[in-house]
């Protein structure tokens, strides 16, 4: 498990950097400008390639002159990379350039617009990537949508229920706005209404009547429960502990738990009250594993806990796969591109005001790896928009205005345009090494929650 994980850390930095780095690279050549190195990775120097010396192992000489020719190469640390373009302040601290008159191939020889163009190049990249992954996914795969819009369960004393739902509520309209799947009623509660209070029409023994839901009732983090659960939803096994009573009980991760002494489970709180009510008492447990239903029998220990970690649900109705034309899915991957933006900064406002925190919403190599193994373990269209998602997310971290990512330098070079003169070299080298130490706090910090989620 553990070499699946990196194996699959490894391609997907891999592929986004190399995107990110690229753009860097060929705007760089557009625009006139030498790239004397285009690492994947950072420090050492495995191998790599260029005119002058071929294909070699290890560093090459301090005094090399590639003459404007790139080394293209495989660095040791696999969290990023580079280019290294000529007359600019980056990350490797290179300023031997300094005293020296500007050269025409150099970064700070050029026009506002193409330093601007060189800059953004990469985010630009990473923003295509995401875009083409999510057109592709309309256009060749689809979406898988639940074909209901009923209520299944309603957790007593939820927001669902002092909101007025009851179980099997269908619900007809949300603002005014029919709804035919499940996702659309996610889509137009959480994305559509946000901000908002929502009139709910549900049809309810016959008739129809609306329900006015404030907002504030809405819950914004559904990492505890659900608001609201639809139809034939059951909670699913993500993994159990050895040794443990589900070990004992042959339970296994994967598996649909359906019923406990006969009552049908809807929620995870609901499946933990019901064992926690059982503490040293056999119940009788009814799963489904993958195409057939077993019956087993666990018995909970002295603190009423089986062993189990719930992992989401599994819904056990009908879905259908919408597929879209060209022009549809060229519609509908600029749709999900713009919503996935705004659901992001969101989050990130979440975070300051402290509603979520940020180890939920933040992960590092470890949990990059872990998030990797698992989609690619659910297919190549999974992997695939595990990676769009994490190219968009690196393209939205890369342009704000952080001191040594992208949106740092832009700003740099915006201030450069509009006094029309160069910043000291020194004040960008300090404001550079100063952001530099700031994110390496921070991929501490992230890299520190990811050991707290093992």
């Amino acid at each position: 498990m553990i070499v699946n994980e990196v194996l699959y850390f490894i391609i997907t930095i891999g592929i986004l950097v190399f995107v990110h780095e690229f753009g860097h690279f060929a705007a760089a050549k557009l625009s006139g400008m030498r790239a004397d190195v285009f690492a994947i990775g950072f420090g050492y120097r495995l191998f790599g390639w260029n005119k002058i010396t071929g294909f070699t192992f290890g560093e090459l000489a301090k005094d090399f002159d590639g003459g404007g020719n790139t080394d293209y190469r495989l660095c040791l640390l696999p969290l990023g990379g580079y280019v290294k373009i000529p007359g600019m302040v980056d990350e490797s601290g290179d300023v031997s350039f300094a005293d020296k008159e500007p050269q025409p191939w150099e970064f700070r020889a050029k026009s506002t617009s193409k330093k601007v163009f060189v800059i953004t190049a990469g985010v630009l990249m990473n923003l295509i990537l995401a875009y083409l992954i999510f057109f592709g996914s309309n256009f060749f795969i689809g979406k898988s949508v639940t074909k209901t819009t009923t209520i299944g369960f309603v957790e007593p004393g939820s927001p669902a229920e002092k909101s007025g739902f009851v179980e099997n509520d269908k619900i007809i309209s949300i603002n005014g706005k029919t709804v035919s799947y499940w996702e659309e009623i996610r889509n137009e509660i959480f994305i559509n209404t946000m901000g908002q209070n929502i009139t709910v029409e549900v049809e309810r023994n016959g008739s129809r009547l609306p329900l006015h839901v404030d907002r504030k009732i809405i819950p914004s983090d559904e990492s505890k429960a659900l608001f609201l659960m639809t139809e034939k939803l059951r909670p699913v096994v993500a993994d159990i502990l050895k040794g443990s009573p589900a070990d004992s009980a042959k339970i296994q991760a994967n598996d649909i738990l359906l019923s406990i002494n006969g009552a049908t489970l809807h929620s995870i709180k609901q499946t933990i009250e019901t064992i926690s009510h059982n503490k040293e008492q056999a119940v009788a447990l009814k799963v489904l594993r993958e195409k057939d239903t077993v019956s087993l029998t666990a018995l909970p220990g002295k603190d009423g806990k089986l062993g189990i970690m719930l992992g989401g649900y599994a819904f056990l109705g009908e879905t259908e796969r919408k597929t879209q034309g060209f022009l549809g899915s060229l519609s509908h991957g600029a749709t999900d591109l713009v919503k996935t933006v705004n659901l992001t900064f969101v989050m990130i406002k979440r975070v300051f005001t402290g509603e979520i925190a940020f180890g939920k919403a933040f992960g590092g190599p470890i949990k990059i790896a872990q998030f990797a193994a698992k989609s690619a373990d659910s297919g190549v269209s999974s992997f695939l928009m595990f990676i769009g998602l994490l190219s968009l997310s690196l393209a939205i971290l890369n342009i704000l205005p952080i001191p040594a990512l992208d949106g740092g330098h832009l700003i740099m070079i915006l201030i450069e345009g509009i006094i029309k003169r160069e910043i000291p070299i020194k004040i960008k080298i300090a404001v550079q090494n100063t952001g530099f130490i700031l994110l390496l706090l921070l991929m501490a910090f992230i890299l520190y929650n990811d050991f707290l989620s093992l």
